[in-house]
């Protein structure tokens, strides 16, 4: 069997996203005899590579001098001095990286190795919704020309949605071969339970930061409270933003109904004991709480943007709205809290297509479909 290296950026016990879903598949595998391993980038690593890196396809100095590209250096430096010594004297038959920085420090290390290359989101599209750079400037310009360099230096691109992959098409030479793999959940980390609270539990779980339009949510949220009707929101994620939402909370007359947790390492062995799951956010490439929220068997209210457009048909198995519409938000929330069978009937649905569409196994096999057609590179 191939012996087969998933590079990660952040490390597996991370929770959310990428880190958590990749050592499921690295587990999955295994269990079915494949010689598999994870590798990334420690955290106390920082600041200790020194070697130069160029791009084939664009020259990043033009971009220099700037705080986010500096960083964004530093760091594959930092990878790749880190990779360099940990993975000395290691081969592999395929090398599947999750992250830029670890596709392009392992085809620099493993120049004759098949390296395919997972974009799970896009980072110059965060930065500009959280307001750390400018669209269009220098920064996203660097960030963006990353693509085409993945596309010159890894065997195949995948991505996690069509709507991301239709985005990732304006920057690439040959769109039509990026694969689309949507991200698929180990069912078992989830526990449905049948749950109805006598005043309606909101949950929303991310990242504190603009780019999840958690300012619109509490917007909204206040106008369903104006409009007479009683809710609890559970805030679960940390970040930048969170005092500058407590604030807002204040603001808007709805701190009594809002819990601020902070980071939760298993957020999944809590959210079945709510009721509905809304983020609103500005950009998702896929939008992986949605489906463990899905998974939870919680009615879901997400905004008409990329993946989440993809996981939700608006009236089926959940309700979109259009990005930053308070109004919309609030009438969507509504109609969850004030129609119970309605909402019932969401979550069901939710959980049913998840279940079918966001399944591990889907992944597996799709996975496993790719990795066999590299077996003639090394047989």
């Amino acid at each position: 069997m191939m012996k087969i290296l998933q590079a990660l950026f952040f490390p597996p016990e991370q929770p959310g996203g990428v880190s958590s879903m990749v050592p499921y598949i690295n587990q999955k595998f295994q269990a079915m005899g494949w010689d598999m391993e994870l590798f990334s980038l420690p955290k106390r690593i920082r600041g200790k590579g020194t070697e130069h890196h160029e791009f084939a396809t664009f020259d990043w100095t033009q971009y220099s001098g700037r705080p986010v590209v500096d960083k964004y250096m530093q760091t594959l430096r930092d990878y790749l001095w880190f990779a360099r010594m940990r993975l000395r004297n290691a081969s592999y038959d395929l090398i599947h990286a999750h992250h830029p920085i670890a596709a392009l420090v392992m085809r620099r290390l493993f120049p004759d190795t098949p390296v395919l290359m997972t974009v799970h989101s896009s980072y110059e599209r965060e930065l500009v919704l959280n307001g750390r750079i400018e669209d269009q400037g220098p920064e996203h310009r660097f960030l963006t020309s990353l693509y085409r360099e993945l596309e010159h230096q890894t065997n195949m691109i995948i991505t996690v949605s069509h709507s991301f992959k239709s985005y990732i098409a304006q920057y690439v030479d040959r769109p039509e071969d990026i694969r689309v793999i949507m991200n698929g959940f180990d069912p078992n980390r989830f526990k449905p339970v049948e749950n109805v609270n006598d005043v309606p539990q909101i949950v929303t779980l991310c990242r504190l930061v603009p780019a999840k339009g958690l300012d619109v949510l509490l917007q909204a949220l206040s106008i369903v409270k104006k409009r007479g009707h009683a809710f609890v929101l559970h805030l679960i994620g940390d970040g930048p933003i969170r005092k500058e939402l407590e604030e807002m909370a204040i603001r808007l007359g709805i701190y009594d109904e809002t819990i601020f947790y902070g980071y939760m390492l298993h957020p999944e062995e809590l959210m079945p004991f709510f009721d509905l799951f809304v983020l609103p956010s500005r950009a998702e490439a896929f939008g992986n709480v949605f489906a463990e929220a899905a998974l939870c068997r919680l009615a879901l209210v997400g905004t008409d943007v990329g993946g989440i457009a993809e996981q939700i048909e608006s009236g089926v198995n959940g309700l979109l709205v259009p990005v930053d519409d308070v109004h919309a938000l609030a009438d969507a929330i509504e109609k969850m809290l004030t129609d119970g069978e309605f909402r019932l009937r969401m979550a069901h649905a939710a959980y049913e297509r998840a279940k079918e569409k966001s399944s591990i196994a889907r992944v597996i096999g799709d996975l496993e479909e790719v990795y066999l057609s590299y077996r003639a590179s090394y047989i």
